[in-house]
């Protein structure tokens, strides 16, 4: 046996380097190691690590001291494993092999279903569903019976002393493992250890309340919370099923002679030095009072705060004096000068270069898999097709076309894709979720240019798609029903099975049209923007799989509300830091920043479920009547960008704000408006400026793609230059 050394580390890992902490992959199979062969501190020092193989050793355990927050891939077959609890700090990974251990049982597979969280292959298998059971519905029917022990058979007696307790805890675990039975004798060790653990929360969540326990409530409430219901407006409740989607109506007012190049798929030509012109009005507008119009101020930049800490107003109406602070890396960065790159016409009904009604509706840049960099390869949607464009060269290179179907949605995630080789560990996999009128999500594999499977996430058109970003298997969807429906779709083997598998259902008022997980704990809430205003839904899995609303978040503005104008609608929405939120207000011609830590702080009203959104700054924005024009926000950089009516983007730089206007409480101005680029199709001159749906940014904010309602993507960069 090789005594485990720093030197053999380095020798057995890769990338090879010279340092533990930037080891990702390392193989210590076949050594003939033991429990006692693995230097805890040393291997803590490998926080890098994603792979482990430990396969072919004589190992009864792993050690339980061991945390290695990164690890995805643990290979522990051919061991001598007899405690899998011991694997229970591992709560990272994602794929386990446990093959040829002689004393590991069916009910030790169960344990590690549940020890191990975000565990999906298990032995080269997909257990996605059947761990899943086990987590939820097999354990919420142990938790009802554990209940029911103890309501039969034991309570409390005043005053509670640790004496009693630790007396009746003992009884009352030893009258549940023999009590409660449920699924076969097979695992009937699983089921009494399972039990144990969730007696002993139960009991600890009824005499130490205060503290959060870590399962959810043992007993369902009854009294379910309704969401408060706004009255519907005329055109809304007369609203066809069928017909159902964004308000916002196809253009009638473009001139027929406005048409690009005849393929779709090049770039159109910018015009340099072309002043922007004022888009016709949209017909089908919401009916309300003529729009407020200011002439925004052209500005290239504001005066430049050096700290990344400003001052503000909190708007609460608490009147307290709140800070506006960013991520370190973000309050290092200077502002970005971008400049039009391409400006693309790809998704023309029937390749049509006359098609300029087709409108765009969402946009985001694929992640890069264990990278921090930037990305260039952006995907596009609306109308009945979905592009994949490389951002640096200006060429579509994917398209997926669905005829009939209308995409108001997509999102990007990575899962795990298993070849089938029991030696192989199973590998990332981006994909693309989208969806649109017809109310079925269509799973993309763009690298392979296969669209591998479908679901039917609602009976009505999908509005939203947003998927956990910490686990991508994760899926919310939005849909013209009021409904967000998280869902579990797993991973992929070769032959591109899957399986998805419906976990929470939570009820709205209203259609949703953006969903927001915090950066920091996705698994926790979600914000929802809808068309009757912004929204909380607690999302941590439990016993109930239907509910309500938690809280709604209202905003200053909605105090001037009268019969014209209704500020509910929330048509934007992004976190731009862990705490830091951007959203708009339709008709409302600023952007709100505001903490969500300190909104979610207060106690919500009783009957309204409202909370005052704590308000640190306001930023100028145009102002308009058109609804839907979305901003995105790069928390890398400090960056929130919002397009406008007249085809211009208003960015701000949030390290930039000046002290002075946060404590005078005047709407910061713009750091820059990048200019419609006035492109210039060939034969035909200009194309006005038109309304700008949505922006995305690449994390490092390299490219910056804005989507129009006049079948137009154009493509900004970075000016290195500048």
């Amino acid at each position: 046996m090789e005594k485990i050394t720093e030197k053999v580390l380095l020798e057995k890992a890769s990338p090879k380097t010279s340092e533990l902490e930037q080891i990702k992959t390392l193989n210590l199979s076949k050594l003939g190691l033991k429990h006692k062969d693995l230097p805890v501190k040393l291997l803590s020092r490998l926080v890098s690590l994603e792979s482990l193989n430990l396969s072919g050793n004589r190992l009864q355990e792993f050690p339980r001291d061991l945390k290695l927050p990164l690890l995805r891939f643990l290979d522990m077959s051919d061991n001598q494993i007899e405690d899998v609890t011991t694997l229970e700090a591992l709560s990272g990974v994602e794929e386990l092999k446990m093959e040829n251990n002689l004393y590991v049982t069916v009910s030790d597979n169960h344990k590690l279903m549940v020890l191990l969280p975000k565990l999906r292959l298990y032995n080269g298998k997909d257990i996605t569903s059947s761990a899943n059971h086990l987590r939820f519905v097999y354990t919420e029917h142990l938790k009802t019976r554990i209940v029911a022990v103890w309501e039969k058979s034991f309570s409390l007696s005043q005053p509670i002393t640790k004496e009693k307790t630790s007396s009746v805890e003992k009884s009352f675990i030893s009258m549940a493992r023999q009590q409660v039975k449920f699924g076969p004798s097979s695992v009937s060790d699983f089921t009494k250890w399972r039990v144990e653990i969730l007696a002993k929360e139960y009991l600890n969540s009824l005499t130490e309340p205060k503290k959060e326990s870590k399962v959810a409530e043992m007993k369902e409430s009854s009294d379910v919370l309704t969401p408060t219901k706004r009255k519907l407006t005329a055109a809304e409740e007369s609203q066809s099923p069928v017909t159902l989607m964004p308000r916002k109506k196809p253009r009638t007012d473009l001139p027929a002679n406005d048409s690009p190049r005849k393929t779709g798929l090049r770039p159109l030509t910018p015009a340099e030095t072309n002043p922007v012109r004022s888009s016709p009005r949209k017909t089908g507008q919401p009916p309300s009072a003529p729009a407020r119009r200011e002439t925004p101020r052209k500005s290239s930049a504001v005066s430049r705060q050096k700290e990344g800490v400003a001052q503000v107003k909190q708007g609460g109406g608490v009147g307290a004096v709140k800070q506006l602070h960013v991520g370190k890396n973000a309050s290092k960065t200077k502002p970005v000068h971008l400049k039009p790159l391409h400006v693309l016409q790809c998704h023309s009904k029937k390749d049509s270069a006359e098609d300029f009604s087709t409108q765009l509706w969402a946009c985001a840049f694929q992640p890069l898999h264990g990278s921090t960099g930037g990305s260039r390869l952006v995907a596009t949607c609306g109308g009945e097709s979905v592009c994949v464009i490389d951002c640096e060269v200006g060429m579509v290179m994917k398209k997926y076309k669905v005829p009939g179907e209308e995409f108001f949605s997509l999102a990007w995630s990575t899962v795990l894709m298993s070849t089938g080789n029991k030696s192989a560990a199973a590998q990332p996999c981006s994909i693309l979720a989208v969806g649109g009128k017809r109310g079925v999500v269509k799973l993309i594999h763009p690298r392979n240019n296969v669209a591998y499977g479908e679901f039917r996430a609602s009976r009505k058109a999908l509005s939203v798609l947003r998927f956990n970003h910490r686990q991508g298997n994760f899926l919310f969807t939005g849909s013209y029903d009021k409904k967000i429906v998280m869902w579990d779709i797993g991973g992929v083997d070769g032959q591109y099975n899957y399986k998805v598998v419906q976990l929470l259902v939570l009820e709205g008022s209203a259609t949703p049209l953006h969903l927001c997980l915090p950066l920091s704990a996705p698994g926790s809430h979600l914000l929802t923007a809808c068309d009757d205003g912004l929204h909380c839904y607690n999302t941590q899995l439990g016993s109930n799989t239907k509910r309500s609303k938690e809280m709604e978040i209202t905003f200053p503005i909605y105090k001037k509300e009268n019969k014209e104008r209704d500020y509910h609608t929330v048509d934007g929405l992004s976190f731009l830091t862990d705490d830091i939120v951007a959203s708009k207000n339709f008709m409302h011609n600023c952007i709100y920043l505001w903490s969500w830590s300190a909104t979610r702080a207060q106690k919500p009203d009783r009957k309204s479920l409202e909370v005052s959104a704590v308000v640190l700054a306001e930023l100028q924005w145009t102002s308009t009547e058109i609804p839907y024009l979305s901003l995105n926000t790069c928390p890398g950089r400090g960056y929130i960008v919002c397009g406008d009516d007249k085809g211009r983007l208003w960015t701000y730089h949030v390290t930039d704000l000046q002290k002075s206007n946060f404590q005078a409480g005047k709407p910061i101005q713009p750091t820059e408006v990048l200019e419609w680029p006035a492109p210039v199709s060939r034969g035909h001159g200009q194309v006005e400026g038109p309304s700008i749906n949505s922006v995305a940014m690449d994390p490092e904010l390299g490219f910056l793609v804005a989507l129009s309602d006049k079948n137009m993507v154009i493509v900004w960069k970075k000016d290195e230059s500048s």
